[in-house]
């Protein structure tokens, strides 16, 4: 969840002078939702489920056989859906993110965990979607020759964004905070004010016209 308790190896480990602004977890909901597309994979069950009955009724079974034949696919898509549940739930408890004075830190990974650091020279822009609710992602633009495998980042990648790959705080539960702070940050680093910070927010309206899993515009 946003806002979680400093982490003290993270904090030990940090080059005297720079702080910690700001740490927290994704949401393992909204991992589950829009990371591993669990809306989407439900919708299928549930369409696939429709077309059986329509088809078992077209064929002549009466309604409670066809709704017979309906349900034998609820246990399908009941183990399907706990699958990406408990994906969601396991990485957003291997994942914390952190935003300090001088950087973010990304570390994730079930299997294979890893830790990405990205200096604030390198973070050209960032961009904020926020839902209703006041949760949301945060995308990061890269600057520079490096580049960071989009696998190596996934499910933290923002989608659609293969060639130049964009980490991405993803399924926070507050995204106005950490997004605030980082632009605060970024302005001190880069010399400017925070208003001028080209931090930019997308409504849900506007994120909708991309897949679930874009995130950001």
């Amino acid at each position: 969840m946003s806002g979680a308790a400093p982490d003290h190896d993270t904090m030990q480990d940090l080059p005297s002078g720079e702080q910690v602004l700001w740490q927290g977890r994704p949401d393992w909901w909204r991992l589950a939702r829009d990371a591993f597309h669990l809306r989407g994979v439900a919708i299928y069950f549930a369409l696939l489920m429709a077309w059986r009955f329509a088809v078992s009724l077209h064929d002549g079974l009466g309604l409670a056989q066809a709704t017979a034949s309906a349900l034998w696919l609820l246990p399908l898509a009941g183990g399907a859906m706990a699958i990406l549940l408990l994906l969601g739930w396991l990485n957003a408890r291997s994942t914390l993110y952190t935003i300090t004075s001088r950087r973010v830190v990304l570390r994730f990974g079930v299997a294979l965990p890893m830790t990405l650091n990205l200096p604030f020279a390198k973070v050209g822009e960032a961009a904020l979607r926020q839902e209703a609710d006041g949760g949301g992602d945060i995308a990061l633009q890269l600057v520079g020759p490096d580049r960071i495998a989009w696998l190596v980042l996934w499910p933290y990648a923002r989608a659609w964004r293969v060639s130049r790959p964009e980490p991405l705080l993803r399924g926070l539960r507050d995204a106005a905070r950490p997004a605030r702070l980082l632009a605060d940050a970024l302005a001190a680093v880069h010399g400017t004010s925070a208003a001028a910070m080209p931090i930019h927010t997308t409504s849900p309206a506007d994120s909708a016209k991309e897949p679930r899993g874009a995130a950001l515009a």
